[in-house]
């Protein structure tokens, strides 16, 4: 028996994987792909139908965009993955390994633009916490041990989401209220970071170590949030880590109240 749900439509964006002749998996070809820990992060805590949201390459024509998607999703969660380009915030990259990808990125601020414009909640992790400050005009640091003095090593490749370290929330973050501490351990698998905050945006949480923005969150009522960590990727045994369903339980609320109020 098929049961139905009257749950808020997530639209989810894609990591891009974008075509290599040297590829063999899927013949090179390019692929958009959601991690299986986020769907079931959004399946598990959500109440909801979590969507990925497929993008075009900047070659193609399309008859549904940014705005017509944002019209029929209720949120929006940008998940991580690789750098953002520099030349999105105005700048150029330190280095070429530091190029980003700038097809995603404008796929991403398209669809972030749209759904601010329809008062769509949105949420960004990892990249998509830097994608958020980017969009309104924020800028990056391109790589946090080369241009932060005595900065904490916030990624280990070996370690990856066993590698964490503390975070402490500002006076007045909602986090705070959310969890109930003043602080809490987190995961940590980023060498990017906030560098200059965009406008409208405050600051909610910060690795005590370093100063290193670790969460956003816009100013005024329209919601829109970012935290630098990954709780979907959070292990049942890492136990010392904050707990992965407030966050996304408060994303889920603000799109209830925002249905509600649109059928006033």
């Amino acid at each position: 028996m098929t049961q139905s749900t009257d749950g808020p439509i997530v639209g989810v964006t894609a990591n891009w994987l974008h075509a290599d002749e040297n590829r063999a998996l899927y013949n090179g070809r390019t692929l958009l792909y959601m991690e299986q820990s986020m769907g079931e992060w959004l399946l598990a805590h959500g109440g909801g139908v979590p969507l990925m949201i497929p993008g075009a390459g900047p070659e193609r024509d399309v008859a549904i965009g940014a705005a017509e998607v944002a019209d029929v999703i209720d949120g929006l969660v940008i998940q991580g993955g690789v750098d953002m380009a520099p030349e999105s915030y105005g700048q150029k990259p330190l280095s070429e390994k530091w190029g980003g990808d700038p097809i995603r990125d404008r796929y991403e601020l398209d669809l972030l633009h749209a759904c601010l414009e329809r008062d769509r909640p949105i949420l960004g992790i990892c990249r998509g916490h830097q994608v958020l400050n980017v969009a309104f005009g924020g800028t990056l640091f391109q790589d946090i041990a080369t241009q932060i003095n005595g900065a904490l090593n916030h990624r280990d490749r070996q370690r990856y989401h066993e590698h964490t370290h503390e975070v402490v929330f500002e006076s007045g973050a909602r986090l705070k209220q959310l969890f109930g501490a003043e602080r809490g351990r987190v995961n940590s698998v980023h060498h990017q970071a906030i560098n200059e905050l965009g406008d409208g945006l405050r600051v909610e949480a910060r690795s005590p170590e370093d100063g290193v923005i670790e969460a956003i969150r816009l100013q005024g009522e329209q919601y829109a949030a970012g935290v630098q960590w990954h709780p979907e990727f959070q292990q049942p045994h890492q136990k010392e880590l904050l707990e992965t369903a407030p966050i996304l339980d408060d994303f889920f609320d603000a799109i209830r109240v925002r249905r509600k109020s649109a059928q006033l």
